[in-house]
């Protein structure tokens, strides 16, 4: 099945096989990607069935599969390979202590991480995380963030892509243009950063800059600089922003539509979401009546998801 008869979304499911319901749903509306969650995953053998029978329906072995493995408390994996004490922090700490070790370290680590992705077929990770942590971030972030130095974040970002890529598999840079100035946890509520440009340029807006991942995704955040009204997942300006002076000219997926951030109705901001310049539009929760919804709107890709789709097919090469 070619991509171009895909949709341009992504979305979850329920169990640790593909139900009939499923099954006949990623058949019928052909979702651009699936992502996989811990409920999803009980060992290698079986998450490997579970992504091997996704991937038959498309009869692609690229067929894109995400996971959420960025170590920390956020793992996927914890049934497979225990990465608790690996968050950000640790990494970012480490880096800044000691450079050397923090390289040889970090390959060890992203090796290991890549060899079982590689094992259960997964091919892309939402990583790295590039917000830039305050001491009033919101724990949602919290640990996730490599650090307080926007530097530091810069060099632990570009070698979780290089090393990730030399691994086969793709990454997505996150939440752009920047989450740590929230206060809030956006899975709850709407938050507005009135910050000016100059210092949002300056700060969390330069580390998503120049960065070789070919996905990012989106953060619901207001940011009044760029948009008094709606938050980046579903501005014009905002999208366009990270196009023209962040400079991302890849593929842009929201972060998980289903966020009570979003302050439309569920329909509504799958809409806004793709009139803003959003790409792919990502739906976690596996309810089926939404993913219904989600598919009725959702376009087919288009010509630069195609292209986009292709340059990742060829880092899998």
């Amino acid at each position: 099945m070619t991509i171009k008869l895909r949709k341009s979304f992504i979305c979850g499911i329920r169990g640790k096989k593909l139900s009939k319901n499923e099954y006949n749903f990623i058949k019928k509306h052909k979702p651009w990607g699936i992502i996989l969650f811990q409920r999803n995953i009980k060992n290698i053998n079986q998450t490997n069935k579970l992504v091997k029978s996704i991937k038959k329906i498309f009869k692609d072995s690229n067929y894109p599969v995400l996971i959420d493995e960025e170590g920390g408390r956020v793992s996927r994996l914890k049934s497979i390979i225990d990465n608790s004490i690996f968050t950000g922090k640790y990494f970012g700490d480490l880096i800044e202590k000691n450079n050397k070790k923090f390289n040889l370290y970090y390959k060890v680590y992203i090796n290991q991480i890549s060899y079982v992705l590689n094992l259960i077929g997964i091919n892309i990770n939402t990583v790295p995380v590039l917000d830039l942590r305050r001491s009033f971030s919101n724990k949602v972030i919290g640990d996730r963030s490599y650090s307080y130095n926007k530097k530091t974040i810069e060099k632990v970002g570009k070698t979780t892509i290089d090393l990730f890529h030399q691994n086969q598999i793709g990454t997505v840079i996150k939440h752009i243009p920047g989450h740590g100035l929230s206060k809030k946890d956006t899975h709850l509520k709407l938050p507005y950063i009135n910050n000016t440009l100059g210092y949002l340029e300056k700060n969390d807006f330069s580390i998503f800059k120049n960065k070789k991942s070919i996905f990012a995704m989106t953060a619901h955040i207001v940011f009044t600089a760029l948009d008094r009204k709606e938050c980046i997942t579903h501005s014009i300006k905002g999208i366009k922003y990270i196009r023209n002076k962040i400079g991302f000219k890849n593929l842009i997926i929201t972060d998980d539509i289903s966020m009570k951030a979003l302050k439309y109705s569920f329909n509504e901001n799958v809409r806004k979401a793709y009139l803003s310049g959003c790409n792919l539009v990502l739906h976690c929760n596996a309810n089926m009546r939404e993913m219904h919804n989600l598919a009725k709107i959702a376009p087919r890709v288009n010509h630069f998801v195609i292209k986009k789709t292709s340059e990742f097919y060829k880092l899998l090469s």
